[in-house]
């Protein structure tokens, strides 16, 4: 996954989550946040730019402190295919299965995708 860091396409990334409002909301905020500065320490992730499948916002990896602690492991997505979101929980260094993790997204279908992904490695979703 690429990190996005250029002001610009940060800004351009916010214009276009705006326009898919409400389902965009859990990233949209860490995405404006991170173009104003960044003050909490956020990244934004994209399986490819500019033509995305997936953004994933999370915490920097260097802030974590305990890998028990999915609250300050926070995670949001937001994608454009169910295909991308199995693809980033089962094998992309961008999700680790090291730290308990607590994951956000509106769409239809991120339940059901973290569920099978977990069952598929004998872990246990709360």
């Amino acid at each position: 996954m690429l990190i996005l860091k250029c002001p610009a396409q940060l800004q351009l990334l916010e214009e276009t989550l705006q326009r898919s409002l409400p389902a965009t909301l859990p990233v949209l905020g860490t995405v404006m946040t991170v173009a104003r500065g960044n003050p909490a320490s956020h990244e934004v992730l994209v399986d490819s730019w500019p033509h995305f499948r997936i953004i994933l916002t999370r915490l920097r990896p260097e802030e974590h402190r305990d890998p028990k602690d999915y609250y300050i492991n926070q995670l949001s997505v937001f994608y454009q295919d169910k295909g991308a979101l199995q693809a980033l929980l089962e094998g992309t260094e961008a999700v680790t299965q090291e730290r308990a993790f607590h994951i956000m997204g509106m769409q239809d279908g991120l339940d059901e995708a973290v569920q099978e992904v977990a069952s598929a490695r004998g872990m246990k979703v709360e």
